[in-house]
């Protein structure tokens, strides 16, 4: 599951298969969270996360299960080649991997970010 502000996407691909072309056209970035703060009012999070050559802000519905202390300076994987998105007045210049979908907190399990193990450096792409 990939987790942006309030939204799930779930790319499900026991339903509806990709090609390998289809899939290259995503680039997925190691980043790494520098700065983290909850939006007033809301669920969001507001993250600006380094890649490397650049710095993006992030707008993540993650607020219920996480604290934003709770993601700093772990290294993420980001949707860079996403179009900029207005979220509750905010620039949303991505998306993070989360795992866990809605459906799967009936049973327990709540969205969980996904992280790199090891030293990776910012920016480095995901193949």
């Amino acid at each position: 599951m990939i987790i942006l502000n309030n939204f799930s996407l779930i790319f499900n691909i026991m339903s509806s298969q990709i090609t390998i072309d289809e899939f290259a056209k995503i680039d997925l970035r190691v980043g790494i969270v520098k700065q983290a703060e909850r939006i007033e009012g809301t669920r969001l999070l507001k993250l600006i996360v380094d890649l490397g050559s650049e710095q993006r802000q992030i707008i993540a519905g993650l607020g219920e299960y996480y604290k934003p202390e709770e993601l700093l300076n772990k290294r993420i994987i980001i949707i860079a080649n996403l179009k900029p998105r207005i979220i509750r007045g905010f620039e949303s210049q991505g998306m993070l991997l989360a795992a866990g979908c809605k459906e799967d907190e009936a049973k327990g399990i709540k969205p969980r970010v996904l992280t790199i193990d090891g030293e990776v450096p910012p920016g480095t792409k995901i193949c």
